[in-house]
């Protein structure tokens, strides 16, 4: 028989005719996530739970028994949502996939340092209001890019695709913290210096982009205290995980105008945003859209099914993070 999956949300049309090619798969054709009592249940039900960042694993939804689960395969690289202690206790392997969307993860992270450096949010707003009187000297002036030192917090994949952007491509410095030593040849060719301290590396940035992961580890890494470190006009880039960022705290400095604004991708309660954010001019605000090209997606996707049938065919799993 094959093995039994289920899938929590819509995933790309060419993957999901390929999962249900391979395995006996349950759809999620209304794309609504599942609930704790339903997360619960699938455990109970399937083989292999195909989860997204919507998607909430803490270790309450487990079962306390053994489960016929054997495989949570994460559609992300980023796996801070699954309570990976819990799996590793029943026996449950954990992978991701990495690697396939950082290029557009990249992309995006400089879509939103020229967007809220630019104003173009702003802009557009004012001009589809009808509020626009036509061009001026001093209309809207924003913040220059190019020149400009970037701060990159976690130098992984991620984090170099961004700073290899932003300096061959705008002249900008590279600073950055990473919590582990990093002297490569792609590190080197940027000119690129590591700071001994977060702080170090948010006092010389005039734009920091954040590119860890989240989780315990990095919960709130951007609190009050790193925010006063920052330049008064510098700019706080979130591509990474929404929980990284201590919200309120965020929320306090930019209507107090102590950072100059901020480009945001993440959330800590997704899909849930602060009103307070929303109100904010000198705030750019996505809907999770760092993988959201259609070559990554379906990329991403098949990370997935390569995961899925080295495990079910007894082989080495590609992308195990637990």
């Amino acid at each position: 028989m094959k093995p039994r999956l289920i899938v929590t949300r819509r995933w790309p049309a060419a993957v999901e005719a390929l999962l249900a090619e391979r395995f006996d798969t349950t759809l999620n054709t209304d794309d609504t996530p599942l609930s704790a009592a339903a997360m619960t249940s699938a455990f109970a039900d399937f083989d292999a739970i195909l989860a997204t960042v919507s998607d909430r694993l803490p270790g309450v939804v487990f079962p306390e028994s053994a489960a016929r689960t054997r495989i949570i395969a994460n559609f992300g690289v980023g796996f801070s949502h699954i309570d990976v202690a819990a799996a590793r206790d029943r026996d449950i392997v954990v992978t991701n996939t990495p690697g396939v969307l950082t290029d557009c993860t990249a992309d995006l992270a400089l879509s939103l340092i020229l967007a809220v450096a630019r104003r173009t949010g702003e802009g557009e707003r004012q001009l589809r209001a009808g509020e626009w009187r036509g061009w001026s000297p001093t209309h809207m002036a924003g913040a220059k890019v190019s020149g400009k030192t970037l701060g990159i917090v976690g130098m992984g994949r991620i984090g170099k695709a961004t700073a290899r952007r932003a300096h061959f491509g705008f002249g900008m410095k590279i600073v950055f913290f990473n919590r582990s030593p990093i002297d490569d040849d792609e590190t080197r060719a940027m000119g690129a210096v590591q700071m001994p301290t977060l702080e170090d590396a948010l006092a010389a940035s005039d734009f920091v982009s954040l590119h860890c992961p989240g989780g315990a580890e990095n919960r709130h890494l951007i609190d009050a205290r790193s925010l006063r470190s920052m330049k008064r006009g510098a700019f706080l880039i979130n591509t990474a995980r929404g929980d990284v960022i201590d919200q309120d705290a965020l929320i306090g400095a930019l209507q107090r105008r102590e950072i100059a604004g901020a480009g945001l991708d993440v959330f800590a309660e997704e899909p849930a945003v602060p009103e307070a954010l929303k109100q904010l001019e000198n705030v750019v605000l996505l809907p999770h859209l760092g993988s959201a090209t259609e070559e990554t997606r379906v990329a991403m996707g098949m990370k997935v099914v390569e995961n899925l049938t080295a495990f079910f065919e007894g082989r080495p799993v590609p992308d195990r993070v637990a």
